[in-house]
């Protein structure tokens, strides 16, 4: 539901409430990221294969994580639900979970706790997305998201540089508590702090006023469906999304078995480099969508799609790389080009629905890109790791990154064929 003139927020309310929405999702992804940093110390210690620690990273958290992110968004959507609480319970329980991780003595507890990790998750950006896009306008819409998922490479940043020290200098169990615990008290500030702005609205409904119902969840996901360019967003977000996190955390594990470095030097300094390429490359892709985007619709996508293409080349060379500093060296260009996406992406996902399915498109784009993505993206790496060790050893990585590099195509083709059509469809439904 759209907020009403009256209950629009003012200036400084959307400062405040972006900037804090943008530390809950910092939380989000060290929670979230911490486990790849930790992921070859907690095989040792636990005797994981890596179809296990893709299994742990990845298809745990994912499924309850997807599964759980639609219901909640149909939640979300209703005119008297508080985002803002909503959120707040979500960040108390992944964090809770996040820190339960750490007391795991064998895999089935590891997997019960990242499962309660990702159910926990599963409420924050949904509800996020829906209140960010009813505080700004259209206009600003792909740099407001955009500041709000520069909490995916700060997080991952800070997933890494902390849970790789904390390894070094104490143990995997108690990276996991001391980066868990602190969630909990910020929920709290995010339940007194922040404000929805659709309370008028839902003032309104309880004074027996004239409102929009809500959408039924059949209703809303076949609204979202009927575009096709959003189907087009979806294949390429998701693909996207599946060599992403399939990358992150196989690259971590490549710079400690081919380049022999620990948890400690692989966070520090992968952490900077992939955090500070991935900032950048959020920050400029919402910019460069916001400036062309206004021009000519089309253009929303096209830094992605051309960003993503440029990648290939430079993705190769690093995971070629005869040493670890020039590795690094190579991968931060190709880091930030593929951060392109991340603000006109759900920024286009915003405009290309309902105002009442906001939540439900966030949600849906969220449930295919973490399924397929997430879930499926380190899974399916660390198996064809497992496949190709017969042959290359503890190489086997590199190789599986090869192909990874070359699959980033994929997602360049859809959000090319996706941007062709935003000049017909976005921004066209009320």
């Amino acid at each position: 539901m759209a907020t009403t003139a009256g209950s629009m927020p003012g200036t400084r309310s959307v400062r405040v409430t972006l900037w804090i929405l943008l530390i809950v999702y910092i939380f989000n992804f060290i929670d979230r990221q911490i486990v790849n940093i930790l992921a070859e110390p907690i095989a040792r210690d636990l005797k994981l294969s890596d179809t296990q620690i893709g299994l742990m990273t990845g298809l745990a958290f994912a499924l309850f994580y997807t599964v759980l992110g639609i219901p909640i968004a149909r939640f979300a959507d209703r005119a008297t639900t508080s985002r803002p609480k909503l959120i707040a319970v979500a960040l108390g329980l992944w964090s809770a979970m996040t820190a339960l991780c750490g007391l795991a003595q064998n895999f089935v507890q590891l997997l019960l706790a990242r499962i309660g990790v990702g159910v926990g998750e599963a409420g924050c950006t949904p509800p996020a997305h829906s209140l960010i896009s009813d505080m700004v306008p259209p206009a600003k819409r792909s740099s407001a998201l955009a500041f709000y998922s520069l909490g995916i490479p700060i997080g991952t940043l800070m997933g890494m540089i902390i849970g790789g020290t904390l390894a070094d200098l104490m143990s995997w169990r108690e990276a996991f508590v001391i980066v868990g615990l602190p969630g909990v008290a910020l929920a709290l500030v995010v339940w007194f702090v922040l404000k929805d702005p659709r309370q008028a609205d839902a003032a309104a409904i309880l004074r027996g006023q004239s409102q929009p119902a809500a959408l039924p969840l059949g209703q809303a996901v076949a609204e979202v469906m009927r575009s096709r360019a959003f189907v087009l967003l979806l294949c390429a977000g998701s693909a996207a999304a599946f060599l992403s996190y399939g990358k992150t955390t196989w690259t971590t594990i490549f710079f400690q078995r081919t380049h022999d470095l620990t948890p400690g030097q692989v966070g520090l300094w992968f952490g900077l480099i992939g955090g500070l390429g991935g900032m950048l490359g959020t920050w400029l892709g919402g910019y460069l969508a916001d400036r062309f985007g206004a021009k000519n619709r089309r253009h929303v996508l096209s830094a992605p799609a051309i960003g993503m293409a440029l990648a290939v080349p430079l993705a190769l060379a690093a995971y070629h790389a005869p040493s670890w500093p020039l590795a690094l060296v190579l991968l931060f260009v190709p880091t930030v080009m593929n951060s392109f996406y991340y603000g006109p992406t759900y920024s286009a996902a915003q405009g290309l629905v309902p105002l009442r399915a906001r939540a439900i498109a966030a949600a849906t784009l969220l449930f295919f890109q973490n399924l397929i993505g997430l879930g499926l993206g380190p899974l399916f790496f660390g198996m064809l790791s497992d496949w190709l060790q017969p042959a290359y050893g503890a190489e086997s990585v590199r190789y599986v990154l090869y192909g990874a590099a070359l699959l980033g195509l994929v997602p360049a083709f859809f959000f090319w064929r996706c941007g062709l059509r935003l000049n017909e469809e976005l921004d066209q439904k009320g």
